[in-house]
């Protein structure tokens, strides 16, 4: 007979292993409760060698989480150029309308600026990233904002990440480059909990 914990030969009739002083009886069935597997979606137990569950079907095997690999200031950046890009040729049109009401820019305070063309870009930004998780550009760099564990970003994220870029872009990005460089965050991906990828 071997002791379940630490497998030292003990006599048949032994209550205590003479290794380890563990109770044999509570050893075994310590070992016994270690062995047991049970389903992590609905808390099932399950035998040995199963590798789905009898009550609720899901998969035992762990799936390994995808490393997060955070895409560079570079790509980024091209990704933003491309928007802003699409963005001058779908409301140039509209700035030379006649009679077209604009909202009054604000421009006098640094590293601000408020107007219509902004706001646009806000709902732009805000409604791609919140329902794709990317935009135009992104898309062509292949890189998405996500939650900080890799998650999709909902639209309540994608708005307060978005604000940054539409409204505050230069101070947006000079703080992050050197308060939070180690994630790439821009301040208001920081303040919005999101991060950028490359997918």
């Amino acid at each position: 007979m071997k002791c379940p914990l630490c497998d030292a030969e003990v006599q048949n009739e032994a209550t205590f292993c003479s290794n380890c002083g563990a109770s044999l009886d509570q050893a075994k069935t310590m070992v016994e409760e270690v062995k047991k597997i049970y389903c992590r979606n609905c808390g099932a137990q399950l035998s040995q060698g199963s590798t789905y569950c009898t009550n609720c079907g899901s998969s035992i095997r762990a799936v390994a989480k995808p490393k997060l690999v955070l895409a560079d200031w570079g790509k980024r950046f091209i990704a933003w150029l491309i928007d802003m890009v699409i963005l001058g040729f779908v409301l140039g049109p509209w700035v030379s309308l006649p009679g077209f009401v604009w909202l009054a820019e604000l421009r006098w305070i640094p590293f601000v600026d408020f107007g219509t063309k902004n706001l646009l870009y806000f709902l732009y930004w805000m409604l791609m990233d919140g329902i794709f998780g990317q935009s135009i550009g992104k898309m062509i760099m292949k890189i998405k904002v996500t939650k900080l564990d890799g998650k999709p970003v909902d639209l309540m994220h994608a708005a307060i990440e978005s604000v940054g870029k539409a409204f505050l872009l230069p101070l947006d990005c000079i703080i992050g480059w050197f308060v939070y460089e180690k994630k790439r965050q821009r301040l208001f991906n920081y303040l919005s909990e999101t991060i950028v990828i490359t997918v």
